[in-house]
């Protein structure tokens, strides 16, 4: 009796952490600050590259990271399949090899170092912005990041009555739970950003 009531105790516990995850993703475009310094840009998804682009183009700062490009692609060829006329980019974008939401924290927090940037701007897909917030501040506490979400068209915000999108959100919330707890972990061993 005691086990099942301790299991229902985690499913409710549980259950209300979702709702209120589902509660913290962005449904609306939020740019809370004219220019950073740096715009990072988190592959995997639709919307996130173009709208890093436009923001470089329109002048949210000088230069942009990419995190996540395939090994092989480089900087003129990852332009030239998103724009137009990247003439002038060039040098202005660099990219990275993350595989996984914690590397591209930490494979960005080496590269906010490395040119010095005090903040930037972090764009993603909406459902993922509060574990990619999560990461990049657990490695980077000394940085503003700003979020600049995205809205992939297959992703509703009524989550809960469309099949795709509310397994993506279970899975998403279950990928913060787990991220939040290896953090918290950390931060409690003396490791953080770990």
């Amino acid at each position: 009796m005691l086990l099942v009531l301790l299991c229902l105790m985690s499913f409710i516990t549980w259950s209300i952490g979702l709702f209120r995850f589902a509660e913290s993703i962005p449904v609306h475009p939020v740019d809370e600050i004219d220019r950073t310094d740096a715009i990072v840009v988190l592959t995997g998804g639709s919307g996130r590259l173009e709208a890093g682009l436009d923001l470089l183009v329109d002048g949210a700062a000088d230069r942009l990271f990419v995190s996540g490009v395939y090994q092989g692609i480089d900087v003129i060829t990852l332009l030239e399949m998103f724009r137009d006329n990247p003439e002038g980019l060039e040098t202005r974008v660099e990219i990275g090899n993350a595989t996984n939401t914690r590397e591209n924290a930490t494979e960005t927090a080496e590269w906010v170092s490395t040119v010095n940037a005090h903040s930037i701007r972090l764009v993603t897909a909406g459902y993922h912005m509060p574990r990619s917030m999560l990461e990049f501040r657990s490695v980077m506490p000394d940085v503003a990041v700003y979020p600049y979400p995205v809205f992939p068209e297959h992703v509703k915000s009524d989550w809960w009555l469309w099949p795709g999108t509310a397994g993506l959100v279970l899975k998403e919330y279950n990928k913060y739970l787990f991220a939040w707890g290896r953090i918290a972990l950390a931060t409690l061993f003396g490791k953080p950003g770990k």
